[in-house]
């Protein structure tokens, strides 16, 4: 039922038209969400093991340590948009190929003995990378997925990613007593397993240009723009539950606040299996909503927590809200974009979680310091209850057919 005076999003084509007649090409995602998986373990695998590298060869401190282990962030943050462009233009398959060479390459330069600048080079290489990877993924995922089960495989596409990096830092750790060498070995190697997956899916989705047009609206195209600010200040919660949550629960007796770290990494992943398909089903813009009020309400009671208990019970709340409010965002993104800037699109709108974090870890850490501890959840409640008046200020698209590249 449509409340009087409302447009139903199914009608405008938030939700999508469920057809019965569509099908998932199964081996095609595989090869692209696995290329992603193994790409991210290349990228995350030298992650706990740098900063150990850093310090023993070049005596760095620990600002020249965070340089050296976020310099991708950089990269990633202005290439997004143009790695999205290019894939617009040129092919999804093409700019992924391209990225996990890029990744493979960052892997093996990790052997020569390139000193703390050609280390940090490196890192910056690996940016570029990740972004190719990642965005020419993502916008390829949607453009094979059937219109009612978009929003469904952006959030499984997600999956494999922090699935990649929970892998990879694992896997680098283990491989650490082998020696560096180990480490960097595996950095060079997973990504052309990547690459071997991505060249091997054959679609009958053309590979080449798709048209699309230059300078600044085709690199930040405005669909992206309002559920770009929306992610980007969701991101606060998520920073300020990174970098404070531990903290916060030491300065009150509780010593295991790691639990909700976990918990938290637990849910998110298991929403997106198990009840990823609602923003295509209810729709984004609500779906947005209830998950913006959920990350909200998870931060506010990790903030009151007096025990380990309740901060997990925030982490379980916050989690299956945070869970979905990027698929979600995401498909508002693809379903305002046109069939040749989709890629930059969703390029863009990625980027802001990028900007967001990197905001947001240092000003969480001002509220820390001037506030206290709970202050960095009230924030991260505020900017999610920000979030949702954003989202919900973009416009509801007319009804259109699934956008293919």
């Amino acid at each position: 039922m449509t409340a009087p005076g409302e447009t139903s999003e199914a009608a405008s084509g938030d939700a999508g038209d469920p057809r019965g007649g569509e099908v998932i090409p199964r081996l095609a995602f595989i090869g692209i969400f696995g290329g992603l998986f193994c790409g991210y373990v290349g990228l995350t695998a030298a992650i706990p093991v740098l900063p150990v590298f850093v310090r023993e060869r070049f005596g760095a401190t620990g600002f020249t340590v965070g340089l050296v282990v976020t310099a991708t962030a950089l990269t990633a943050l202005l290439v997004r948009p143009v790695a999205g462009h290019l894939a617009d233009r040129y092919g999804h398959r093409r700019v992924m190929q391209a990225g996990a060479l890029a990744v493979a390459a960052g892997g093996a330069l990790y052997f020569l003995p390139l000193g703390l600048p050609g280390l940090v080079a490196v890192r910056l290489l690996l940016g570029v990378g990740e972004a190719s990877l990642f965005t020419a993924g993502a916008v390829w995922t949607v453009s094979l997925a059937p219109h009612h089960r978009r929003g469904q495989l952006i959030g499984l596409y997600g999956v494999s990613m922090w699935g990649g990096i929970s892998a990879g830092t694992f896997l680098g750790a283990a491989l650490l007593p082998l020696g560096y060498g180990a480490v960097w070995a595996l950095s060079a190697a997973a990504p052309l397993v990547a690459l071997a997956l991505v060249s091997a899916v054959r679609t009958a989705l053309p590979a080449g240009p798709s048209g699309g047009g230059g300078g600044l609206h085709a690199l930040l195209p405005r669909p992206a723009v309002l559920p770009g600010v929306a992610l980007g200040l969701a991101s606060a919660g998520y920073a300020g539950l990174a970098a404070f949550v531990v903290l916060h629960l030491q300065a009150r007796g509780v010593h295991a606040g790691v639990v909700v770290l976990s918990c938290f990494s637990a849910v998110y992943a298991g929403t997106r299996l198990f009840i990823g398909h609602l923003p295509d089903r209810f729709g984004p813009r609500r779906v947005t909503a209830w998950s913006g009020a959920g990350e909200a309400v998870g931060l506010l009671i990790i903030a009151v927590a007096p025990n380990l208990p309740v901060a997990v019970l925030g982490s379980v709340v916050m989690g299956v809200g945070f869970s979905l409010l990027h698929p979600s965002l995401a498909l508002m993104v693809m379903n305002r974009a046109g069939p040749s800037e989709q890629g930059a699109a969703i390029g863009a709108y990625t980027s802001f979680w990028d900007l967001g974090v990197s905001v947001w870890g240092p000003v969480t850490g001002l509220a820390a310091t001037a506030l206290g501890y709970p202050a960095v959840f009230v924030v991260g409640a505020v900017c999610a209850a920000a979030a949702v008046s954003v989202a919900l200020c973009v416009r509801r698209p007319d009804a259109r057919p699934a956008a293919v590249n």
